[in-house]
């Protein structure tokens, strides 16, 4: 990231209702330029952090017709928010009270959303607990059903212990632990994906998370069904809904997505060809079904 990209950005922090300081990031362009367009706030995965959204906020707010401004949060025990000394409170109800929090925070009434995996799990209860905030949702390789193999995979994944020495190796990791399942991302991917997820502390590179929040997943009882959100799914059939899934997802799957497109009227659906769980959402063709979603909002 050049300094051009860093200025692009503020970053601001909060105090959550319990006591923690939460980090996120703030695209903001001057009020005049995004008229009445709504704001994005765009929500990552379950270790993952606000850094996953640059390449897709610098697109949406520098756009030339349209600028946007864009929310990227880190949740608690995430890139630059504080850890949380009670590891239960790494949970979806606590992670979307975080969310209303800090749109209270940033004066934000009502605005768009983008979740990606666990993101996309926190808006199903976002929808719910404070239905006049969320006008748009995209789901970014995530529905009300998870494959039990793609959650272990990722739990396998997670729980590695090999750490890299350098960002480069970092990306070399990566791309060999993933590439079967990418094989259309390029080495700047690859790159790009190290950064947002690796943070060098007390000189070593380790992934930008509290290490409870993967060793959860170990705790998980596979012989039984992984529990469905449909209930909460339904909460979405009053919104303007989009799903992007990776054609190569172990977590989403086009069972899910048919069962979600009965129950949704207007159901847009987004496949990416050449990528897994989940997808980079600055990529094509994920990237122009966002922004034609997001005109309408």
């Amino acid at each position: 990231m050049d300094d051009s990209d860093s200025q692009a950005f503020k970053d601001r922090t909060f105090v959550s209702s319990d006591g923690l300081t939460l980090h996120l990031r703030d695209y903001d362009p001057p009020a005049e330029a995004t008229e009445d367009r709504l704001p994005l706030i765009c929500l990552p995965g379950l270790t993952r952090n606000s850094r996953d959204f640059h390449a897709l906020a610098l697109i949406l707010s520098r756009d030339p017709v349209a600028p946007r401004r864009v929310i990227a949060l880190d949740y608690r025990g995430r890139g630059l928010s504080d850890w949380d000394e009670n590891k239960d409170n790494y949970n979806l109800a606590v992670e979307a009270r975080d969310v209303v929090e800090a749109c209270t925070y940033l004066d934000i009434g009502r605005a768009a959303f983008i979740g990606t995996s666990r993101g996309g799990l926190i808006l199903h209860l976002l929808a719910g607990m404070n239905p006049d905030l969320v006008a748009a949702v995209v789901l970014n390789d995530i529905g009300p059903v998870i494959e039990a193999g793609g959650l272990m995979k990722i739990r396998d994944d997670l729980n590695a212990a090999r750490l890299p020495s350098a960002m480069e190796e970092a990306a070399a990791l990566l791309k060999l632990r993933h590439s079967a399942e990418f094989p259309a991302l390029s080495d700047s991917d690859w790159a790009e994906m190290a950064t947002a997820i690796f943070r060098d502390i007390d000189g070593q590179l380790v992934p930008d998370v509290d290490p409870a929040i993967a060793r959860q997943l170990l705790s998980i009882d596979f012989t039984k069904p992984v529990p469905d959100l449909w209930a909460q799914y339904e909460r979405f059939a009053r919104l303007p809904l989009m799903v992007v899934r990776g054609k190569n997802s172990a977590l989403l799957s086009e069972n899910t997505l048919t069962a979600m497109a009965d129950r949704h009227s207007n159901l847009r659906i987004v496949r990416v060809p050449g990528q897994g769980h989940p997808p980079l959402l600055h990529s094509e063709p994920a990237l122009q079904s966002i922004r034609t979603f997001l005109t309408a909002t």
